[in-house]
């Protein structure tokens, strides 16, 4: 089987900059044949060739980009993509797929687990955000979208950071940071931002590596109610596998609208590997990683991402998951 087309999800709340970034990415000849699916085509200005017309219309660019109006199932959209790939009528080697201003990435991440045939052809690689750094804390405290779009996020992509001082780029970021702690924060002038940073970043991939700065819930101070936050478990002690399985499980079917994301690298008893877990609401799933070494500290790590999630209902059932001292 051919390798999966891995897929990046860009999304952010209305004016954040995602239009920029998309123009930007299918004006630049960057080498990359990259197929972007986007709510509003908008002002390309380039030449292009229809391919297809219908509700859908797939477009090439003369940088080898495709694009893609979004005005029906994305499930279909993508079965039409890789369908013209195979027959040889389309040639891209990834997916960008643009949200609309008001959307939780959500379910469009949980297509990537739900259907088959999507999961067997697509990949999904990251969510990445774009936040408007002169509105977004005002955005942040008035929508709860706009949480839930940097709560998802692999990375953050900070925009409009030359109209505000460093002091307020600072406080956001440390706002996001309470949200969203595995999201790297970086600027992003009009689009500008290295293609690299942005793809291959592997941020649902079961078996990437998962860190989490520990002291990152003392940084800064809370001004302001986040509805979408986050916090980290941490043991030394190995999980039951039979209990935590049980207890994951019921977690997700009873606070699964409520969790965006969460993942583990965990130590299981009378496994030499480490289990890497990792959900998106009520979607979860495990993978094998690496083996623990001889001399290694088996230590068990999960970062919870959700909107006013119940801290110590999961952490006290996390602490009877694991075996007795």
């Amino acid at each position: 089987m051919s390798q999966p087309i891995p897929v990046t999800i860009v999304t952010g709340f209305l004016g954040s900059g995602k239009t920029t970034l998309l123009n930007r990415i299918l004006t630049e000849r960057h080498g990359e044949k990259i197929a972007v699916i986007e709510n509003e085509f908008g002002e390309v200005g380039i030449d292009n060739a229809l391919l297809l017309s219908g509700e859908e219309q797939i477009v090439e660019m003369n940088n080898g980009c495709i694009c893609c109006t979004v005005r029906g199932d994305l499930i279909r959209i993508l079965g039409e993509l890789g369908e013209k790939r195979d027959a040889g009528q389309l040639a891209f080697d990834r997916v960008l797929i643009e949200t609309t201003g008001l959307a939780d990435p959500g379910p469009v991440a949980q297509t990537f687990f739900l259907d088959e045939q999507v999961s067997q052809r697509y990949l999904l690689d990251a969510v990445v955000t774009l936040v408007d750094a002169v509105h977004a804390m005002r955005q942040l405290d008035e929508h709860e979208q706009a949480q839930a779009q940097v709560g998802f996020a692999d990375r953050l992509l900070l925009s409009k950071t030359d109209l505000v001082d460093c002091e307020q780029i600072e406080t956001l970021s440390q706002r996001l940071h309470q949200i969203n702690p595995r999201a790297a924060v970086a600027a992003v002038h009009f689009g500008q931002t290295p293609l690299a940073d942005l793809l291959d970043v592997r941020g649902f991939n079961l078996n990437a590596v998962l860190e989490i700065e520990p002291g990152f819930l003392s940084a800064g101070h809370h001004h302001h109610r986040n509805r979408i936050s986050s916090f980290v478990f941490r043991s030394d002690r190995d999980f039951d596998d039979r209990r935590l399985q049980d207890f994951l499980g019921a977690v997700a079917r009873v606070y699964g609208a409520d969790l965006l994301r969460y993942k583990g690298v965990l130590a299981v008893a009378g496994l030499p590997y480490r289990v890497i877990i990792q959900g998106v609401h009520e979607l979860m799933g495990a993978s094998p990683g690496a083996d623990w070494g001889e001399d290694e500290s088996r230590q068990s790590v999960m970062v919870f991402i959700g909107r006013d999630l119940p801290r110590e209902i999961i952490e006290q059932g996390l602490r009877q998951s694991l075996i007795a001292a």
